[in-house]
């Protein structure tokens, strides 16, 4: 079955930097898009940035130019790079799956599959 494994989340300072890695198995992972989300206590999960299988990226606007997204379709991995880190980043993250028709990068239902999330708090 379908798994998504992420990991690298941690406590930081504001403006520290780090790196979150997304495991995939299961699925034929260079023909998917991965998502990033993140939601925080008492708020909706809400769009980070997409990754399409050729390797466009699209983010939200809150963490464009601060947050950026690779994959290593070799590794089956995607990651997700956070840098200047606000306290209003903190949230738990997730990646999810979705096969890549071409658009609709940013709604969550369009997503398959998702990871458990990994948490992330950004201290003032």
């Amino acid at each position: 079955q379908v798994r998504l494994v992420e990991s690298g989340g941690g406590l930081v300072q504001t403006g520290d930097s780090l790196r979150l890695s997304c495991a995939a198995s299961g699925l034929t992972f260079s023909t998917y898009a991965m998502g990033w989300f993140r939601q925080a206590p008492g708020t909706e999960r809400e769009f980070v940035g997409h990754i399409s299988w050729s390797g466009r990226t699209g983010y939200a606007d809150s963490v464009k130019g601060r947050f950026t997204i690779s994959r290593d379709n070799a590794r089956n991995t995607v990651y997700l790079q956070m840098n200047s880190l606000k306290p209003e980043d903190t949230a738990v993250y997730y990646c999810a799956a979705k096969v890549d028709y071409g658009l609709g990068y940013r709604p969550l239902g369009e997503y398959n599959y998702w990871g458990q999330g990994t948490q992330v708090t950004v201290s003032s």
